[in-house]
């Protein structure tokens, strides 16, 4: 009795360690289907984009990151997503997977191209700097994000260049917005937004005229000394400028522009001479 019941016990044994072997086999060729399917899944992505059949490139993409989302693949397919979002000027689309990306992957290798990517549909959103500020603003803030946590890079080579840009763009829309109060002879916010842009975007294109307005305006209202600070100021940096001159006239009213007269028959005999060089 006591042996068949020894039999007993070591038959629940060996029936107990085969079901766990046979679980843990199970689980190994599970993982492995998993993994499969996963790169099944981004190279059909990669597929497709090359077909230009973007959403369902995206969508295999994102099936990636849900099959193996510890994988290494899986912040390259969120990417990826937003790349190909990126490419067909999906710029919601793109906007929505890089936040998503950078939100979920925190200091990844990959996070200066994310904060590039994520700048750049901002900044290809702005088409009229009257009405995209929102944009303007959101571009720059990620420019200057990139530039400030990762300056030795390409992408933030870029962004320089892009920040300048923007800040035309910017200073281009308070050129309109002091244009639009003096057309209105509102003449004090007209030179509050001249000052802003003198003081903030100073090297931009647009601060000559806002020099000129600057003097033209003070000059009207009788401040002759603010008036010709700016003239100075005007001449000390842009004396060439035809702007410098429209100032001085304004402070100098019989001014007169001494022309030079040009030999331009002169000048085409020695174009004529050094061509015949080369014959």
């Amino acid at each position: 009795m006591k042996f068949l019941n020894f039999l007993l016990i070591l038959f629940i044994i060996l029936g107990l360690i085969s079901c766990s072997e046979k679980k843990e086999k199970v689980s190994i060729i599970k993982e492995e289907n998993l993994e499969k399917q996963m790169i099944e899944a981004y190279n059909e992505g990669l597929k497709e984009f090359d077909k230009g059949d973007i959403f369902f490139a995206a969508k295999k993409f994102n099936e990636v990151e849900l099959l193996y989302p510890q994988s290494i693949w899986a912040p390259r397919s969120t990417l990826m997503a937003a790349y190909v979002y990126y490419s067909q000027l999906y710029f919601t689309d793109a906007i929505y997977e890089l936040e998503r990306f950078l939100e979920k992957y925190v200091n990844h290798p990959n996070t200066d191209y994310a904060y590039y990517l994520l700048a750049i549909c901002h900044y290809n959103q702005i088409i009229d700097e009257k009405k995209d500020l929102g944009e303007i603003i959101k571009a720059k803030y990620y420019f200057n994000k990139l530039i400030k946590e990762f300056p030795n890079t390409d992408f933030s080579e870029d962004a320089v260049f892009k920040l300048e840009l923007i800040e035309e763009i910017l200073a281009s829309k308070e050129l309109y917005l002091a244009n639009y109060y003096l057309d209105r002879e509102k003449w004090i916010p007209a030179i509050n937004r001249y000052k802003k842009i003198v003081n903030e975007y100073d090297t931009t294109i647009f601060v000559e005229e806002a020099l000129y307005r600057l003097v033209e305006l003070n000059y009207m209202l009788g401040l002759e000394t603010e008036a010709k600070k700016y003239t100075a100021l005007l001449g000390y940096n842009y004396q060439s400028s035809d702007w410098y001159e429209r100032s001085y006239k304004i402070l100098n009213p019989n001014y007169k522009k001494i022309e030079i007269k040009k030999d331009f028959k002169n000048q085409k005999s020695l174009l004529k001479k050094l061509k015949d060089l080369f014959k």
